[in-house]
């Protein structure tokens, strides 16, 4: 192992390099993998041994912290700025010409439509001009990968993917072999957060200027009571694994509009209450989290959906991140005898690796490599495999309390 530092975001990146002779690495299958779905414009190449040979990555977290959320337009021009610096600089940080990649892979689903249009075009671009075959990426199934990037996890595995627009809970049975057991049914986890940070003016902190809504709740959960706003964990009544914030996320706008008008302070002033506050909304997220998982977990050991020993819970996505998050799941996994997998951070959130790497899985089984781009488009929205939601809702598994082991 060794460590890359990315000359766009300035983040420590690990890269797994191996010494492979001349002939070797010419005999290696490559990917150029490129992801602009939301606000990163990123590009990695990756080869089908693991290694990766290259990336880059833009963010453009601090420019939208100034606006206070992401803006579709201002996400787009800046894609459309720095694309083409930030592809070039994976490749040649690679030291493997466009001339001997062997087809190039991109995020062309779900996403933002002006990113997404953004990345597709200039993806087709080269794809004509280099003659390569294009691999085109749905942006759930590189977070659900990107784990077998890492170390080896066999088919069949439970997968929770939660970021920043995305909530889902799915069976992984191959490559592109989903089955979605419940997701979101309003906003994402990522996407509350960020809102009650704001809410809760966190951006004025000393300690929490420059970072996201999320990563600023986390950051001061700790000096703070989780018991200090007490809420039911959402969707308590319904017994399926589908998800839901904004609920939760409204309760806790009340609740800071009343302790704003107890401390006799106007919003956007910072209460002195606002690490009790990010404490219980972290906490009340993290179990509403871990509740569907178990019901999901439960599920698929009835309907023998996963390997009745050694089972293992893919986690995800930026939100995946949040250590607090992380402990809960594994204290659940723990009581479940199944092994709890996480990406390392800097790989949860969206990266050009992951897209990389799920393009050379589809190339490894032939599965979506495309010779003819001609109506290709990008989706917006877009589902993870076949849902069988229904099914986990008739199936009505109740939950029992979750015994941590000692």
């Amino acid at each position: 192992m060794i460590r890359k530092l990315c000359n766009f975001c300035k983040h420590s990146w690990p890269l797994r390099k191996q010494k492979l002779s001349t002939q070797s690495a010419r005999c290696q299958r490559v990917v150029l993998g490129i992801e602009t779905s939301c606000d990163d414009t990123a590009a990695a190449v990756v080869d089908e041994s693991g290694t990766i040979r290259g990336q880059a990555l833009l963010s453009q977290t601090q420019v939208h912290l100034k606006t206070g959320g992401i803006v579709p337009t201002v996400a787009q021009q800046l894609h459309k700025e720095n694309i083409h610096s930030v592809v070039n600089e994976a490749v040649l940080s690679s030291g493997i010409p466009l001339q001997e990649v062997s087809a190039i892979a991109t995020t062309v689903m779900p996403g933002l439509a002006l990113s997404l249009g953004v990345g597709l075009t200039y993806s087709l671009n080269l794809v004509k001009s280099y003659n390569k075959p294009f691999i085109p990426i749905h942006h759930m199934e590189a977070h659900a990968l990107t784990i077998r990037l890492l170390q080896r996890v066999e088919f069949p595995f439970l997968v929770l993917l939660i970021s920043g627009g995305h909530c889902l809970l799915s069976v992984a049975n191959g490559v592109s072999d989903f089955l979605l057991l419940g997701q979101s049914l309003d906003e994402s986890p990522g996407e509350a957060l960020d809102k009650v940070a704001r809410r809760l003016s966190l951006s004025t902190h000393a300690d929490c200027s420059s970072v996201s809504g999320g990563q600023a709740i986390e950051y001061l959960a700790p000096f703070g009571d989780k018991e200090f706003i007490k809420s039911s964990a959402p969707m308590a009544q319904h017994k399926d694994c589908n998800f839901s914030f904004a609920g939760l996320r409204n309760h806790y706008y009340y609740c800071i509009q009343q302790l704003e008008d107890q401390e006799g302070i106007q919003k956007g002033a910072l209460l002195s209450c606002a690490a009790d506050v990010a404490a219980s909304f972290q906490h009340t997220v993290a179990h509403h989290l871990v509740k569907r998982t178990q019901r999901a977990i439960l599920f698929c050991k009835q309907e023998r959906l996963l390997p009745s020993s050694k089972a293992s819970l893919v986690v995800s996505g930026g939100v995946a991140s949040n250590e607090y998050i992380r402990k809960a799941l594994q204290t659940l996994t723990d009581s479940m005898d199944m092994s709890l997998l996480c990406p390392p951070p800097e790989l949860c959130t969206d990266n050009g690796i992951m897209i990389a790497w799920n393009g050379i899985e589809r190339l490894r089984i032939g599965a979506g490599v495309l010779e003819n781009v001609d109506h290709m488009r990008y989706e917006p929205r877009a589902l993870l495999g076949t849902d069988i939601s229904e099914q986990v809702r008739k199936a009505a598994i109740k939950l029992s309390p979750i015994k941590s082991r000692k």
